[in-house]
């Protein structure tokens, strides 16, 4: 076997195991639903950066998801219709990409036409912040800077976690604020 095939299954193996033990030191802390959202900075694939806390007066969206996330396929249009018909309105959306490649995850914003800020999550640092658990989780933030709940899960006309209706209300009840 080629030493470089080593080193990638060595590195892959190396990530596994901390991605399990962040799971398990983040077991017992639920997922962030209000109060102060955690602040950060985000680099999108084009190599813009976004802060969320000079995003102040704006509602903003964030949400976290993967290419290879089948849940997150099947919000993926839902999410970039919302983002322009709400986009004038003094609404963000972010995207944040976990755990995946820039390749995979270039052709997944460019299979679903995904138009709002985007980049990847180096180290899962927001993930972290966040305290989420899995992918697709979305956050919504008040034009205060706080955090007005969340969907675990994917959002879709009939989702459990969260449908489509109900995410444009609190849009709506956001902006309203």
């Amino acid at each position: 076997m080629p030493r470089w095939i080593q080193v990638v299954i060595f590195v892959l193996i190396i990530g596994l195991i901390a991605l399990f033990a962040f799971g398990l030191r983040a077991r017992g802390e639920p997922q962030i639903a209000s109060g102060p959202a955690p602040d950060f900075t985000l680099t999108s694939f084009e190599g813009q950066k976004i802060r969320l806390s000079e995003l102040r007066g704006k509602v903003v969206v964030i949400n976290f998801w993967a290419s290879w996330c089948e849940p997150c396929r099947d919000e993926a249009a839902f999410l970039e219709q919302a983002w322009r018909q709400y986009k004038d309105r003094g609404v963000v959306f972010i995207g944040v990409n976990y755990v995946d490649s820039e390749t995979s995850a270039r052709a997944y914003l460019k299979e679903f036409g995904i138009t709002y800020f985007n980049g990847p999550d180096i180290g899962s640092e927001i993930y972290q912040r966040f305290r989420a658990k899995g992918v697709p989780e979305t956050y919504f933030i008040g034009k205060d800077g706080n955090v007005y709940g969340n969907a675990i899960g994917p959002i879709t006309r009939t989702s459990t976690s969260m449908t489509e209706r109900a995410f444009l209300q609190k849009l709506e009840e956001l902006l309203a604020r």
